[in-house]
């Protein structure tokens, strides 16, 4: 068995801000924290006396072959954005050209700390098969979207759920229905009943615009939280993402439910789509997590910028004290975790996954260490990182990922094609 000794590590802690200890990884997990920890004959030592070990980010909701349409349609709203640009450019994107865009979203994605995602987008099992090959971990969606899809391929995508097709102990399956205006209310249903038989999870946009819940309330007479509670789909197994449009009466029936909202405010406002109301979900209970949305409407994937986001819109509304920056880091790491069925993730303990950031003690924004946490979400970018582990084995050492010049020329050769350029 593999085992990484990180020496001298300061590790975030609530309650002192930070603390120095060794950290033994011994293979996937954080085998035991304490000091001067022996390394034996066996174990790499990694001398981390300049670095924090941080938790690293779990990216809760994205469309990670996006990438190569980042930049291509921008500064319009969400339904001219989709219809007009987004749409009829993915129509031409071949399974290869999937591949293509996952491996330089998980090559983003790793550079800047996040070592898992959830994935809705098409040609599912090429997106799987670069996070298995890259070393990540991710949540891979069979997206439904009636207005997209035939009867046929509805029926396949259940089929091909079934079988669990591709799953590993790092890169599962769930159902994702696009959305309440691309599935009608008997498929909602019908991915829900399926998602709880098979045991898996649930993933879906949610009340991302006004015109989303305007529209819902004229063909279904209620906004879509109720429609999902209507289909039998609002539970602790949902995982909704954006939840930017919340009534009162939404908010309960949502916390009531158990199920966790995974927040994007990058994207949110890029295409104007609004502010979720941060501070009033804290203090009514909400289970919240944050993702990036894909890199056409972001325009990136870093969780870090979603984090301190998150963090300054909590406060307007509710107070200097909503959302401190120990809570914005959960929120970018364990919430998420959790929300997917990872529940010994996403923590830097004994016993957890052994997923986590080397970040440079010396970098300026890191200087001088008052509240390395707070340094952290607030000063830092994701430019600080060094190293990223996930799974107990690096990814990135020295702020360079294997094979990372070949995706970067395959992924500006690719997106020249289907641009016509």
């Amino acid at each position: 068995m593999k085992k990484i000794i990180l020496k001298s590590a300061l590790l975030p802690a609530k309650a002192s801000g930070a603390v120095r200890a060794d950290i033994l990884i011994e293979g996937s997990r954080f085998a035991r924290i304490g000091d001067n920890l022996p390394a034996g004959d066996d174990a790499e030592v990694v001398d981390c006396s300049r670095f924090a070990v941080l938790p690293a980010f779990y990216n809760g909701h994205t469309h990670a072959a996006m990438t190569l349409l980042r930049g291509y349609a921008d500064d319009m709203p969400l339904q001219k954005w989709l219809q007009e640009y987004i749409w009829p450019f993915e129509a031409k994107m071949t399974a290869m050209d999937v591949a293509v865009g996952s491996r330089l979203a998980i090559l983003e994605m790793i550079k800047s700390g996040t070592v898992f995602f959830a994935d809705m987008y098409w040609h599912r099992e090429e997106t799987m098969k670069a996070a298995e090959e890259m070393g990540v971990r991710a949540s891979i969606g069979v997206t439904f979207a009636e207005t997209l899809m035939s009867a046929e391929m509805i029926e396949k995508n259940f089929d091909f759920l079934a079988a669990h097709t591709g799953e590993s102990e790092r890169v599962r399956l769930a159902v994702m229905p696009h959305s309440v205006y691309t599935v009608g209310e008997s498929l909602f249903r019908r991915c829900a009943e399926f998602a709880r038989a098979e045991k898996f999870l649930f993933h879906t946009h949610l009340s991302e615009t006004k015109r989303e819940v305007e529209d819902c309330q004229k063909q279904y007479g209620c906004s879509p939280v109720r429609l999902l509670k209507r289909a039998g789909a609002l539970d602790g197994n949902l995982v909704a993402a954006h939840c930017v449009h919340f009534s009162d009466d939404d908010m309960k029936a949502f916390v009531d439910s158990g199920a966790t909202a995974v927040l994007n405010p990058c994207s949110n406002l890029k295409l104007s789509s609004g502010i979720p109301p941060i501070h009033a979900m804290l203090a009514g209970g909400m289970r919240l997590a944050l993702g990036t949305d894909g890199a056409s409407s972001n325009n990136n994937l870093d969780m870090h910028e979603e984090m301190k986001l998150a963090a300054l819109l909590a406060k307007v509304g509710g107070t200097a004290e909503t959302l401190p920056a120990f809570d914005a880091l959960r929120m970018a790491s364990v919430n998420v975790a959790r929300a997917y069925g990872i529940p010994d993730a996403g923590e830097i303990k004994e016993g957890a996954l052994a997923d986590c950031l080397l970040v440079r003690l010396d970098n300026e924004r890191m200087v001088p260490a008052h509240d390395v946490v707070s340094n952290w979400v607030y000063a830092a970018d994701s430019g600080c990182i060094d190293s990223v582990i996930c799974n107990g084995r690096f990814l990135m050492r020295h702020r360079h990922v294997d094979g990372e010049e070949d995706i970067l020329n395959e992924a500006q050769a690719c997106a020249k094609r289907l641009a016509g350029r």
